[in-house]
């Protein structure tokens, strides 16, 4: 870019302390703090999954920023945005809910091990509501950083269905890739599901066989700058990153283990 990155938006599978930790998880918690350190603005997102104790962690309703609907397969499933603050780094943490997606106790499978048969469709319904809430705060980000499965969805929407909407007239795309990749394939409609305004369902191509793989592909195919966030993502994933051509930061684990990743990111941000 060509000035220096000024707002960072953060869009999350996981952060801790809400989650346990792991890679993404802590990524998620002190990322954001180090890019606010910097003198940068952000805004960080999460999904509200039910296993997230709203009393130990304070998380309250935002009344204003919620009462859209989402409308995923002809229906229409309310929006609710949550907000908590991790004291600590002085930080505010969005969340997005919604009874029929997010109030069961486990975040993507079942007590069995069984993948949620509706995992596509909450995706959907998270990509969706952080730019929808974005664009109520009318906060616009030089930067999205999408970091887990779970977000891979929101830079098709971003380049697609809100390409002509101010507030994210300048936002530039990077994708934190990680070892998550989903085993079991989501429903066969998916691509179909996901089409919404500008985004079609050939803009979608790679879910036509709905893997993992193909929804990091698909975030790939729309993102900016690629960032390897953990040492053991996916050949196919990694090679498709080589095949974009793309800006790509690789993994390093000196840089994690002593915290100069927080300036190697920022100075990423830059650079697309």
């Amino acid at each position: 870019m060509a000035d220096s990155v000024q707002k960072v938006l953060f869009v999350n599978s996981e952060i801790f302390p809400y989650l346990p930790e792991s890679d993404i998880a802590n990524i998620g918690r002190y990322l954001p703090q180090g890019i606010q350190e910097l003198k940068k603005e952000i805004r960080s997102f999460m999904p509200r999954f039910g296993c997230i104790n709203e009393r130990k962690n304070q998380l309250h309703e935002v009344i204003r920023l919620s009462g859209m609907n989402v409308i995923i397969g002809d229906i229409d499933r309310p929006l609710i945005i949550k907000v908590a603050s991790i004291s600590a780094a002085r930080i505010q943490v969005y969340f997005i809910d919604n009874e029929d997606y997010f109030r069961r106790k486990q975040t993507y499978c079942a007590e069995d091990g069984t993948f949620f048969a509706d995992n596509s469709e909450r995706t959907i319904f998270f990509a969706r509501g952080v730019l929808e809430t974005v664009k109520k705060l009318r906060w616009a980000p030089d930067v999205i950083h999408c970091q887990g499965w779970f977000s891979h969805l929101l830079p098709a929407y971003l380049k697609m269905a809100y390409k002509d909407d101010p507030i994210f007239a300048g936002s530039k795309v990077v994708v934190s890739l990680y070892s998550d990749t989903p085993e079991t394939p989501f429903g066969p409609d998916f691509a179909e599901k996901a089409a919404f305004g500008g985004l079609g369902k050939d803009d979608l191509h790679f879910l036509e066989d709905p893997t993992g793989i193909n929804l990091a592909k698909t975030a790939i195919q729309y993102a900016d700058g690629v960032i390897i966030g953990s040492p053991n993502v996916d050949e196919e994933i990694v090679d498709y990153c080589r095949e974009r051509e793309l800006p790509v930061l690789p993994y390093s684990q000196k840089d994690l283990e002593d915290g100069s990743y927080v300036q190697a990111y920022s100075a990423f941000y830059d650079k697309i």
